[in-house]
């Protein structure tokens, strides 16, 4: 059985901590454990099988592996707040989704505890531990077979920090862009009472997509539940295009459209679970009236 802390216990975090609790011994802590969702955190872990810690200090006090599953603006805080906490014999897997030279700068504070750079290069609820990952880093080929033996569907993709990250990424690029696009399109095809067509004509160009079926309101459905997190990844891809030469324009766009949707869905005082099962027409409507 062996000793895992969980740093922040959100969808990702708290999948992964309720699948491991099964054979391991989790505690988590979450910042949300410090507010007045107190209870509301203490009973989820409750229901997850894993032990709420009453500090960050105790939660990482006696584990072995350490899960940093928080959000990207948080990542290199808490890297840095956990690495003075550790010490020989802890790994720290960074799972978050920012920049090569945030998780770069995010390893040079571990002087004793091994820092692993992580890329979780799917969304973690549909296929939980079956998630495929990436890790990179020194000591992280081995550290790959362990958490194989875990149950983890994870590879090795070399030592250097920030490799995995820049795949997950780039990636990223893509995908949220996708979502970005398809927001900004069917919402303005809503508006003009259009979608229909405009949704044919995108079957037809690329009928394998599903765009006649529930590819809209899945890609939809993804900003309208985590737009914030999604638009933090997005600057961080930005932070990464930059370093690398490029203005990432596309990803600046892509980050504030996913900001813009949440924002507007929070002035009309509407929640993601108030609009389940999700209807992207649904939801165009409610932001129109």
């Amino acid at each position: 059985m062996t000793r895992i802390a969980f740093i922040g216990f959100g969808e990702a975090g708290g999948v992964l901590a309720e699948e491991l609790a099964a054979r391991h011994r989790i505690s988590i802590w979450d910042c949300k454990l410090t507010g007045e969702q107190r209870t509301v955190m203490q009973a989820r872990a409750r229901r997850a099988g894993v032990q709420a810690a009453d500090s960050l200090a105790q939660a990482l006090s006696d584990a072995e592996l350490i899960f940093s599953t928080v959000t990207a603006d948080a990542a290199l805080e808490v890297a840095q707040e956990a690495a003075s906490l550790l010490s020989h014999g802890q790994y720290f897997l960074d799972l978050n989704s920012v920049a090569p030279n945030t998780k770069r700068c995010a390893a040079l504070a571990f002087q004793h505890a091994t820092y692993i750079d992580v890329a979780v290069m799917a969304p973690v609820p549909p296929s939980r531990l079956a998630t495929p990952m990436l890790a990179g880093g020194q000591g992280a080929d081995a550290l790959c077979e362990r958490l194989k033996g875990m149950g983890l569907n994870i590879r090795y993709g070399g030592e250097a920090v920030g490799k995995v990250s820049a795949i997950k990424m780039c990636r990223s690029v893509m995908i949220k862009g996708l979502e970005a696009l398809t927001t900004e399109c069917l919402r303005g095809a809503r508006k003009y009472g259009v979608e229909q067509e405009v949704l044919a004509s995108l079957h037809a160009s690329f009928p394998s997509l599903g765009w006649n079926d529930t590819l809209p309101d899945y890609l939809i459905s993804r900003v309208a539940e985590h737009g914030r997190r999604r638009a933090a990844e997005m600057q961080e891809v930005v932070k990464m295009l930059q370093d690398g030469g490029m203005t990432g324009e596309m990803s600046m766009a892509s980050a504030a459209i996913q900001l813009a949707l949440v924002e507007a869905m929070a002035h009309a005082q509407l929640d993601y679970a108030s609009l389940e099962p999700f209807c992207w027409q649904r939801l165009a409507d409610s932001l129109e009236t």
